[in-house]
């Protein structure tokens, strides 16, 4: 639970650097932060998703490549049955409303931070990816770039929110931490069955590749729709036999 752990951490430090300096970051150096970020984020996916196709050797890169973009092509049409990223969307929407009517009620502005910063830091791709790599392979890669950007957006949430910010922190530990303990318990399983192992990381790395380009702000992907394919890919892996 690395990852978790210093996430958590990291919320916890930007919240109370931002509720005590208020904007002690200028907005420059957050794009600059933000960029370098991008970028990492992009070698941390490329990586995974090398890693888990060379482990099946290279006779059976060509086939692994291809079971990965059918995971993702069968992960998006059922995300999109399900709506997920309108149900994403519906959340940002909230968050978004949520800040509009902190900065004119003050009453309500503990728990409408809490609330807010709770659905913004839990409810993500790279908070599902990150989890599972952190259980799944003890590579703690891609929590720790999003603690960077949660540390961030708590010290620009606490100037709107207070110290409500402060106690997103739990759900974030509780619901990361979860999600990598059960991937931690399946390790036993996945390993006498590599196969499934290197699928997800394949896919999952690809995801996180996504991510970088929502992050630098090259195109709008619907990476809601694609969470599926986490589930997808180590499916079609034992269906085909890998």
């Amino acid at each position: 639970m690395t990852g978790t752990l210093i996430n958590t951490g990291a919320v916890l430090l930007g919240g109370s650097l931002g509720t005590a300096f208020g904007g002690l970051v200028k907005p420059h150096i957050e794009l600059r932060i933000k960029r370098i970020l991008g970028v990492l984020v992009i070698y941390a996916g490329f990586s995974t998703t090398f890693k888990a196709l060379g482990h099946t050797g290279a006779s059976h890169i060509p086939k692994q490549i291809g079971m990965v973009l059918l995971s993702l092509i069968l992960g998006n049409a059922i995300g999109m049955l399900l709506r997920l990223q309108t149900l994403f969307n519906a959340i940002g929407q909230f968050a978004k409303r949520s800040i509009a009517n902190a900065e004119s009620d003050q009453a309500n502005r503990f728990s409408e931070g809490f609330v807010t910063c709770t659905l913004l830091f839990c409810v993500g791709p790279m908070a599902i990816v990150g989890a599972l790599e952190d259980g799944l392979n003890h590579n703690a890669r891609v929590l720790m770039l999003k603690s960077v950007m949660d540390g961030l957006a708590a010290m620009a949430f606490a100037k709107t929110f207070g110290p409500g910010v402060l106690l997103s922190a739990l759900p974030v530990l509780a619901y990361q931490g979860a999600i990598t303990l059960a991937a931690a318990a399946l390790s036993p399983f996945l390993t006498d069955h590599p196969e499934l192992l290197y699928s997800l990381n394949a896919a999952g790395g690809l995801l996180v590749v996504c991510i970088s380009v929502v992050i630098l702000e090259i195109h709008k992907v619907p990476l809601a729709n694609y969470l599926p394919t986490l589930a997808v890919a180590p499916l079609l892996a034992w269906w085909w036999g890998f």
